[in-house]
């Protein structure tokens, strides 16, 4: 199916130069002199990169269907990762290149969302908060619970985040994954 500029929305996909690109953004401009246009940010799914272009309004683009799944993790190589459907048991793989920074948020059995764009598999985000246990840090010391005061830690995965300071090794917390932040401990 073909859309327009004019059918644009917010987080609709579209094929364009044959990418599959994500509408970020979009404005319709009618300047006083000449024809209206519809300025863009377009999001490359393959690539994440933002980019700006500008469309007249009687341009055409291929309609693409998104469609989101819930998948749980189940394992790594290293280079390969694995999600199960829990409905049909299928076991899509997924390079570690697609997922990129996101792979540090991934613990077996995690339920994540998997995004297909036309049947294929375009992405997988990793949910919103994760427990995950700290397996390297400075050591901790009783009272010394300043207000604001934070040290580097790495979780079991790998992850980088900042905690505070009476945090020890084997300690679980809570991370937001959207900016790594630490939330509460366990």
């Amino acid at each position: 199916m073909s859309v327009q500029p004019s059918q644009f929305k917010n987080g609709m996909c579209i094929k364009y130069n044959n990418k599959l690109c994500v509408i970020v953004e979009f404005q319709h401009v009618k300047p006083g002199k000449g024809g209206a246009f519809i300025r863009t940010k377009l999001k490359d799914i393959n690539t994440g990169r933002v980019v700006d272009y500008t469309f007249r309004p009687t341009d055409k683009f291929d309609d693409v269907r998104l469609e989101t799944k819930e998948m749980q993790y189940s394992w790594n190589d290293g280079e390969t990762y694995y999600f199960m459907d829990p409905e049909t048991f299928e076991q899509p793989e997924v390079s570690a290149t697609l997922l990129g920074d996101k792979v540090k948020w991934f613990l077996e059995g995690d339920t994540c969302l998997a995004q297909y764009a036309d049947g294929e598999l375009i992405s997988v985000e990793p949910p919103m908060f994760v427990e995950m246990e700290i397996a390297e840090t400075e050591p901790g010391f009783k009272g010394n619970t300043v207000q604001g005061g934070t040290k580097p830690a790495t979780t079991e995965t790998g992850a980088e985040i900042k905690v505070p300071l009476f945090l020890n090794i084997g300690d679980k917390v809570k991370i937001d994954t959207r900016d790594g932040r630490f939330v509460e401990r366990l």
